[in-house]
């Protein structure tokens, strides 16, 4: 399994503008989705949510994601959870110009007016993270699933997160087609155990 399910001491030290988690004096773990909407997906999460007693999450959209299922996209929205900027494109900090990358969130921001952003991939370059600083809350992680990955196995996504997560944890699932059968066997898991442990869920 990867080394950097959990996020490195030293990372957060060096990146001191960007959120890595959340207090750990409270019992809370913050569930993050990145890349939604997507139809099916986006939607058993939102099922999944609510069927433990409507938990709320952040759901971190790509904008031409929501451009292209708006009814996916607002079903989002009405019940109830946060909405954060992942870039209109999905792009990739490294290898976008700043002054590309900047309209690139300014594009999303424009549709999902939040002031929640968090960089596609964790990669920013020091003068991105400089400029949009100023006017967004940076959102990053603690804990990352790696549901994405198809040589992951389910078993080893909850293992990631379920080992993982403690007080104040931002963990990362996506709602998207490649993480899919991983999200749908280690979500519902990971809420059900998290609560018999007395944790409770919370959106940003």
């Amino acid at each position: 399994m990867n080394v950097f399910v959990k996020t490195p001491a030293i990372v957060p030290l060096l990146l001191k503008n960007c959120v890595w988690n959340k207090s750990r004096e409270e019992k809370t773990i913050y569930l993050t989705f990145d890349d939604g909407p997507i139809p099916t997906v986006t939607e058993f999460v939102l099922e999944t949510l609510e069927s433990f007693n409507d938990i709320k999450a952040t759901f971190f959209c790509v904008g031409k994601n929501i451009e292209a299922y708006p009814a996916v996209y607002q079903k989002i929205v009405s019940a109830g959870h946060t909405i954060g900027n992942h870039t209109q494109n999905h792009a990739n900090g490294w290898k976008t110009p700043t002054k590309e990358y900047v309209k690139e969130v300014a594009k999303c921001n424009s549709i999902v007016n939040s002031k929640f952003f968090r960089p596609p991939y964790g990669k920013l370059k020091l003068p991105q993270l400089k400029h949009l600083c100023k006017n967004y809350e940076i959102i990053m992680w603690d804990v990352l699933s790696y549901d994405w990955v198809d040589t992951v196995s389910k078993e080893d996504v909850l293992k990631n997160v379920m080992d993982n997560s403690t007080n104040g944890s931002i963990v990362v699932f996506h709602d998207s087609i490649k993480a899919e059968k991983n999200l749908r066997y280690a979500l519902p898991l990971f809420i059900e155990k998290k609560l018999e442990k007395g944790f409770r869920f919370g959106s940003l």
